[in-house]
């Protein structure tokens, strides 16, 4: 009994030496703290002022570069000089009105290579005095369709100076004809380029 008293004791005394250690660590550990606060609060505060910018005194040594807006650089090379009047005609189309004017006509030539297309497939071979397969009018309405919107943007461009000039009267049904006589042009052109042995030559 008396052995345990004892050892209950010597517990309790290191517990106790062990807890007087730790707070005497943490009461150093506040003491730098305190002097830390002191310090920082013995240093000047910073104060800022009012800032005004006067940018009529700020001068550009050196001002370079390109702004493209809505434009590739690519497409600078075609634009002409726009002389804006006061006539009601001068005024550029917007990007919006360019795009609706391309998609009517690709509507308009979609129905013409319907309606039109074998015809002039069969005009074309008596004026080259061939006979081909009608797999060949498939094809070339393909070929046809995919070029349709890079030769009515390009027609569109090259007619834009005369429009503004007011020297076209009605542009969209000029243009429509230049691509029909494109249309006709490059199905004969295409069939004249054939082999002799695919174009199947009529006898005289």
């Amino acid at each position: 009994m008396y052995q345990d008293y004892s050892q209950f004791l010597q517990w309790v005394q290191l517990t106790i030496l062990a807890q007087e250690n730790r707070i005497s660590s943490m009461e150093q550990n506040i003491q730098k703290l305190l002097e830390e606060v002191k310090q920082l609060k013995a240093k000047p505060g910073i104060n800022v002022e009012k800032i005004e910018y006067k940018f009529d005194q700020l001068k550009v040594e050196h001002l370079d570069g390109t702004l493209n807006v809505g434009l590739n650089p690519s497409d600078l090379a075609g634009i002409e000089d726009f002389a804006v009047q006061n006539q009601p005609g001068n005024i550029p189309s917007s990007p919006k009105g360019q795009m609706q004017r391309s998609i009517k006509m690709e509507e308009a030539l979609y129905r013409y290579l319907e309606t039109d297309l074998p015809g002039l497939f069969e005009d074309a071979q008596k004026k080259l005095n061939v006979q081909l397969d009608e797999s060949y009018l498939s094809f070339i309405k393909q070929d046809i369709i995919k070029q349709l919107p890079t030769r009515i943007e390009y027609h569109l461009k090259a007619n834009s100076s005369k429009e503004r000039a007011g020297e076209i009267q009605n542009p969209d049904e000029a243009i429509l004809e230049l691509l029909k006589q494109e249309i006709q042009n490059g199905i004969v052109v295409f069939i004249n380029h054939l082999p002799d042995n695919v174009k199947g030559m009529k006898p005289q």
